[in-house]
């Protein structure tokens, strides 16, 4: 009999203006604080991961999603499964401000041809599959 493990769903947003995308500096989270990382967070038992990324779009940097689409899936083993999400935003409403200083240090925006050293490395690798119109990759299984 083989046993089902539910997975975390997590979703992220890829929020560009140019060529350039926006990333936060993590602080005060206890995970991969001091990295910069994706506008991001964990899907809620109650909400689908549209509505999960559209909620902490406005939680997180005070903004609005109104149109967005899924770029990416990553199916990721690490202590836990996950299932990360990726969003490219063509289009929101609103100024995009830190709404939780605690968490984040700052807000900023990067070329994607020159992401910060210390971005969190699965995010790297997901930006990577996207460039290069990969839909789907898998991390941290055994080959």
């Amino acid at each position: 009999c083989i046993s089902r493990v539910g997975a975390n769903v997590n979703a992220y947003l890829l929020l560009k203006t140019n060529d350039q995308i926006l990333l936060h500096l993590r602080k005060n989270t206890g995970y991969c604080d001091g990295m910069w990382s994706l506008v991001a967070g964990h899907v809620e038992s109650d909400e689908s991961a549209t509505e999960g990324m559209t909620r902490e779009a406005y939680e997180e940097i005070g903004i609005r999603l109104v149109q967005i689409q899924v770029v990416h899936i990553m199916h990721r083993k690490t202590n836990r499964l996950n299932v990360d999400v990726f969003f490219d935003c063509q289009s929101w409403t609103g100024k995009i401000q830190n709404c939780e200083p605690e968490k984040c240090e700052k807000l900023e925006f990067f070329s994607l041809s020159s992401l910060p050293p210390n971005i969190i490395d699965y995010h790297r690798i997901a930006l990577k599959h996207i460039l290069e119109g990969r839909f789907y990759s898998e991390l941290g299984w055994k080959e």
